[in-house]
């Protein structure tokens, strides 16, 4: 069976189709922000109209873009940026004091491997932002009545419930280096998986401890109930390497795997 999700190996894509096994519309949305592009795919309830289904998604793309306005270091008027340029104080704003916390919270539980401050230019919280936003739209579609749904972006989802054929939806993460090899299937009716490295990109992580860019190719999976968490722990377990896995199984419910030349898990 073809999958309804994937991870790596290229693009992240969905298989659309004009009705659901539950008879209600399917919508599949791409949106782009500053920082990243997202992928809604919603199941509707039977009942809702097309306008209600358009309006929801309207209203999930609107937090995407609030979020990306605020919170982008891209974004010249943002408060991160804003922060960076020594403006504004890290207490200034509530929401970003809230931010801020979460990002040391996360520093916390990966002993200092995800660290927002450590990116050069200073405060860059990218790294959880992506998922928090994720999550947030995630719960404006569920406050319209959907409860079948995915949000994906790169390397990163946030599903509940059913896919449009009626069981849970069925994702795959591909190796980040090698194309070959069989993708790794997983099922999921609610939760999230954050991962760092699908791509096979080097140097888009910082190593936190030596201030200076992973160039390790290697891939960190990471699967829970919150993607801003995942994908939080995702980033440090890719910095950390297999000294990271010793954080997993959470007692929150998160599990994680590392794909480096020697695959491990821990917890999954």
């Amino acid at each position: 069976m073809r999958p309804d999700l994937r991870l790596g190996g290229g693009p992240a894509s969905t298989i659309a189709h004009p009705a659901a096994a539950n008879g209600g519309l399917v919508a599949h949305h791409t949106v782009q922000t500053s920082t990243a592009g997202f992928t809604l795919t919603l199941v509707s309830p039977p009942l809702m109209s097309r306008r209600e289904l358009a309006a929801t998604i309207a209203d999930a793309v609107g937090e995407l873009r609030a979020i990306d306005v605020a919170y982008s270091p891209l974004r010249e008027s943002s408060l991160v940026a804003r922060l960076r340029r020594g403006e504004i104080a890290a207490d200034a704003y509530a929401p970003l004091a809230d931010l801020i916390a979460r990002c040391d919270a996360m520093r916390a539980a990966t002993d200092g491997w995800f660290d927002a401050w450590s990116a050069p230019g200073g405060f860059d919280p990218s790294a959880l932002v992506k998922g928090w936003a994720m999550e947030r739209a995630a719960a404006r579609v569920r406050a319209a009545g959907i409860t079948d749904y995915a949000v994906a972006s790169g390397g990163d989802l946030t599903v509940r419930g059913n896919a449009p054929h009626g069981g849970p939806w069925r994702i795959a993460v591909h190796h980040p280096y090698d194309a070959r090899r069989k993708p790794v299937s997983l099922e999921l009716t609610a939760g999230a998986i954050g991962t760092s490295g699908v791509s096979g990109r080097r140097g888009h992580v910082i190593d936190p401890h030596r201030a200076h860019a992973v160039d390790e190719v290697r891939a960190a999976t990471v699967m829970g109930p919150d993607l801003a968490v995942a994908d939080a722990y995702a980033t440090a377990l890719y910095a950390a390497g297999d000294a990271g896995l010793a954080w997993f199984p959470t007692a929150e419910g998160y599990t994680a795997s590392l794909i480096a030349e020697v695959p491990a898990t821990r917890g999954a």
